[in-house]
């Protein structure tokens, strides 16, 4: 009954911002570390950024100084702060939940596109 859902991608020009906002319901949101992948086409799956439920973060090297993570646990919702977004950002972003290191709960993504 866990669901994920995504919000806030859209098509800026380089340079621009976004956030991005992930709700999680039918969870102990608070004890669980989440996550942002993306997903370019013809390209792997990868990483973005990761929060645990200490509110340490890690992040990609190629988003580190660019992207921030945090989380709002009285929400249940976990955030991506975009900026100073570059073409090579265009991905499909996705949010998920780790309950364990066997079962992750995802969301539908959501299009993030970077052009002039």
């Amino acid at each position: 009954q866990v669901q994920v859902v995504e919000s806030g991608g859209g098509l800026v020009q380089p340079g621009g911002s976004l956030r991005l906002s992930c709700v999680v319901s039918g969870s102990i949101f608070s004890i669980y570390t989440l996550g942002w992948y993306r997903q370019a086409p013809g390209k792997q799956r990868e990483l973005v950024a990761g929060i645990t439920a200490s509110g340490n973060t890690n992040y990609a090297d190629s988003v580190k100084g660019r992207f921030t993570i945090s989380r709002d646990n009285s929400k249940n919702t976990v955030y991506l702060q975009m900026n100073n977004l570059k073409p090579e950002d265009t991905a499909v972003y996705y949010c998920t939940l780790r309950k364990s290191s066997s079962l992750n709960f995802w969301g539908r993504g959501t299009q993030v596109t970077v052009s002039s």
